[in-house]
């Protein structure tokens, strides 16, 4: 059996399975694995939260040389961590790839080593596995041999002659020839083949991993000469931050606008220190599985049966074989491996290595972007991009599983008291309400708002984002000082114009409403009271002729409502409808109705009349033709009847010789009548077309 080469531990031969493979392991890792580059410690420096669920976290530190560095995460965060992270080493060193385990299951990474420990082997099992290979027995002997097989032998029970024992056996090949040696008189096992036992080890290891399954350990590695900076950034998913505001309202001087972010630490890692930045708006952002290892399902596909063919035999492409022969000669890598090379040198350019302070200032450098204007008391804010931040001046200390409330905004607001009525939020009362300018250069995140009025606690508020210098409407209060009342009125529809286009009537109609705000005041003083009414786009307002605001679904009209005095305001809205109908498809209802319009020109009037008698002209030959038509069905009734009583009497009687002249003369009746029902029908086509050319050039504007 071949030894392990120097400098190896020595390795303690032990007494079970599960003992020679943590030997086995210790063996083959000390013999064979290289030298691990030195753990580095990374400690998270920056943070950045969003509003969308997710929070970028960015580590940085000082290496030396070949460096290593494990970060701990837990499973449901890899998928993050795949998708978003960014490794930089500042100092002209090269990133190596970054290892994590699998997500395979372990019974199927089991099964690719070459001891498949999957169903809890047995010691029999194990060893049946390896044929032909060397191992070392000690039973109590050495014994050194290639392992055969092994096979179950019977024994009796030396208590019982009766009973039965089974028990394996290993069948070896040693020098000296075959030997079989009982399992259970074997005290120690070891494998001659080195990375045998190397597999064997690192099969147990993922065994003990499985342990704990919630947490992954990924491993960064960096290469390079001297101390560099080096920097990784990922996004994970975090809670949202939020804003929470009070609002003072001072009698004499302007309200006072206090806000607090709401940030929570929700990782398993404390912030020591941490430049922290609140980033509002919402990125798109999602997760997307690359944990998991996917595989395609390939069709099989049956191989088919030909008769066999004779080789052929090709002459080769000298102009290629020559180019290959050239490139093998000269010692040239082939273009695609010579590009990649290059992509690799060019991710990561030389440059020298940052002394202590260069680091410091590369990392202000680095987020100088994220810092433009003076927030007081305690953050910075700017606009990145279409987002908006606040950079929080100190570093923040806190702990895992913790939260913090950071002051963002301090500083006086423009607002002026008025009183809301909408009636679909209160039917009786308005609110009491503030409209809100923000006179800061910050962009005010949405949050609810404390109000407090002369000392005292007076409602609660909730405002949307809210940009330096833009204007909102809060209410935070029943205002029952005012009170407010409204009556829909009605109108008659009118018709303010008619014209025919092609034989189409197109008529307009104008539609009205109106709805009167009666506001009433019992305070002592003059109250500006805004009335929200509903805005609908197919309406246009007439009075009054414009709002004093108007929102995406409302309006909002201004009135002061003085102290004992009612104050009225009228809306009144109008919608021209104009309907396209077919002026050969009305009734004479409806023909008639346009005909007594004020709005309807005398010409349209005219025309309409001349419709009209076309139309009693047809009505009047399809009357003809009606009575005619009924005539001959009666004509033919009558015949059936007399056709079947001449089928009862005799020929030669009196009453036969009646009913045959009166056939006779129906006959004639009915040929005259057929006569008279074709020539109608011919006139009625005549005037119906004559109606249609005449419609289809009526055009009357």
């Amino acid at each position: 059996m071949p030894s392990i080469a120097q400098p190896k531990p020595r390795c303690r031969l032990l007494s079970s399975a599960f003992a020679l493979a943590v030997l086995g392991a210790a063996c083959a890792q000390a013999a064979d694995e290289p030298a691990a580059e030195p753990k580095t410690k990374l400690p998270l420096k920056s943070v950045v939260m969003f509003n969308s669920g997710v929070g970028f976290f960015e580590h940085r530190a000082e290496v030396e040389g070949d460096a290593a560095v494990d970060l701990r995460f837990n499973v449901e965060d890899i998928n993050d961590l795949l998708k978003s992270m960014v490794l930089q080493d500042l100092g002209g060193g090269r990133i190596s790839p970054v290892t994590y385990t699998s997500k395979d299951p372990i019974t199927k990474t089991l099964k690719t080593f070459a001891i498949d420990l999957t169903d809890n082997p047995t010691l029999a099992q194990i060893l049946g596995q390896v044929r032909g290979e060397t191992v070392e027995v000690e039973a109590p002997e050495k014994t050194t041999g290639i392992i055969v097989g092994l096979e179950k032998r019977k024994r009796k029970a030396s208590s019982d002659g009766d009973t039965i024992i089974e028990f394996d056996v290993i069948n070896l090949l040693t020098e000296s020839g075959l030997k079989s040696i009982p399992l259970e008189q074997i005290s120690s096992i070891r494998f001659a083949n080195v990375k045998l036992n190397q597999e064997f080890g690192q099969a147990l290891a993922l065994l003990a991993s499985g342990h704990s399954t919630d947490k992954k350990t990924v491993t960064l590695r960096f290469s390079g000469d001297g101390k560099r900076a080096v920097r990784v950034g990922y996004i994970q998913e975090a809670p949202i931050w939020k804003t929470s505001y009070r609002l003072v309202l001072k009698d004499k001087e302007s309200p006072l606008l206090q806000g607090w972010a709401i940030v929570e630490n929700t990782t398993e890692e404390d912030w020591d220190n941490v430049r922290l930045t609140l980033v509002s708006g919402r990125p798109i952002s999602f997760v997307m599985d690359l944990y998991e290892p996917l595989y395609l399902q390939r069709p099989v596909v049956e191989p088919e049966l030909f008769a066999s063919l004779r080789p052929q035999q090709y002459g080769q492409d000298l102009a290629q074989s020559e180019q290959r022969f050239r490139g093998a000669a000269g010692g040239a890598a082939p273009p695609m491996r010579k590009a990649r090379s290059g992509q690799l040198a060019a991710a990561a350019p030389a440059a020298p290595a940052p002394t202590a302070e260069g680091m410091e200032a590369q990392s202000a450098a680095a987020d100088a972007g994220f810092v433009v204007g003076n927030v007081e008391p305690a953050a910075q804010a700017s606009e990145v991009g279409e987002l908006f931040q606040y950079a929080i001046d100190e570093p923040v200390t806190l702990q895992r599983q913790k939260s913090a409330m950071l002051p963002i905004v301090n500083s006086p607001v423009e607002a002026e008291k008025v009183s809301i009525y909408n009636v679909n939020v209160q039917p009786k009362h308005p609110l009491n309400g503030l409209k809100l300018t923000n006179k800061t250069d910050l962009h005010l995140m949405q949050g609810p708002i404390t109000v407090f009025d002369g000392g005292a606690y007076a409602g609660d508020a909730q405002i949307e984002d809210l940009a330096p210098g833009s204007e909102r409407l809060i209410s935070y209060a029943l205002d029952l000082e005012i009170e407010v009342s409204q009556e829909q009125k009605s109108h008659p529809e009118e018709i303010t114009g008619v014209k025919i286009v092609k034989g189409v009537l197109e008529a307009q109609r104008k539609f009205r409403r109106s709805v009167e705000y009666t506001i009433k005041n019992s305070a002592g003083q003059p109250r500006k009271v805004l009335i929200e009414h509903p805005f609908d786009p197919n309406w246009t307002l007439v009075e009054p002729a414009k709002p004093a605001e108007k929102t995406r679904d409302r309006y909002r009209f201004e009135v002061t409502a003085e102290p004992g005095k009612p104050a009225k305001l009228t809306v009144v809205e109008e919608m021209v409808n104009t309907q396209h109908l077919a002026v050969l498809d009305l009734d004479l209802g409806a023909i008639h109705y346009y005909l007594t319009g004020a709005k309807v020109k005398e010409e349209v009037k005219q025309a309409l009349r001349e419709v009209v008698a076309k139309r009693q002209a047809i009505e009047s030959v399809v009357n003809q033709r009606q009575n005619i038509e009924k005539q001959v069905a009666a004509i033919d009734q009558d015949q059936t009847r007399i056709r079947e009583n001449m089928g009862k009497i005799g020929q030669n009687t009196e009453l036969y010789n009646r009913y045959l002249k009166k056939l006779n003369s129906q006959e004639d009746e009915l040929e005259k009548s057929r006569g008279q029902i074709e020539d109608l029908t011919v006139e009625e086509q005549k005037l119906r077309r004559e109606l249609e050319d005449y419609l289809r050039n009526l055009t009357l504007e």
